[in-house]
């Protein structure tokens, strides 16, 4: 008797994979393949016949995973995956500096690992730090006036926060 999906916990997940997905059924012992679309899972671990812990390889849209065993392959249930959402940025400590730049910023926010650039307007930070997803550590450059400083990551770049030259 091929092997039979009930659920997937979670449905979803980044596009990037790499997230845990549980798959809860029935006959899935002696599993050979767990596959998200065409694609094999990253790793899959049976926990026993109603249960394999997969975790999910890089794709885009919605693709309907399986398993496979020696009895058969499963039916089919839809995992969707999100798109990377772009950095947000919810705060500047402080939100002002000197025009003569050389200041530590902490840019405060969202999806802010990976980061690739820091502007303050059109020019970039003279250093930066990733402190982690939710924090950056930025050294103002020199400038003037009220400009935009945005975060730039591989999933996207953040709307601008203000930033005041005195």
């Amino acid at each position: 008797m091929s092997p039979i999906l009930l659920a997937l916990v979670p449905s979803q997940g980044p596009a990037t994979g790499g997230s845990p997905v549980l798959l809860v059924g029935t006959g899935l012992t002696g599993a050979t393949a767990v596959l998200f679309g065409g694609t094999p899972a990253l790793s899959y671990t049976v926990q026993f016949d109603g249960a394999i812990t997969a975790v999910a390889p890089p794709g885009t849209g919605t693709v309907p995973v399986t398993v496979v065993t020696p009895s058969g392959t499963s039916n089919n249930l839809s995992y969707t995956y999100q798109p990377p959402t772009p950095p947000t940025i919810l705060a500047l400590v402080p939100p002002f500096g000197l025009a003569t730049g050389g200041l530590p910023v902490l840019i405060v926010g969202h999806g802010l690992s990976g980061a690739t650039s820091v502007l303050f307007g059109a020019t970039p930070a003279s250093n930066f730090t990733v402190l982690g997803d939710g924090a950056i550590l930025a050294v103002s450059p020199a400038g003037s006036g009220t400009v935009p400083v945005t975060v730039t990551t591989p999933a996207g770049t953040s709307s601008g926060a203000s930033y005041t030259y005195l």
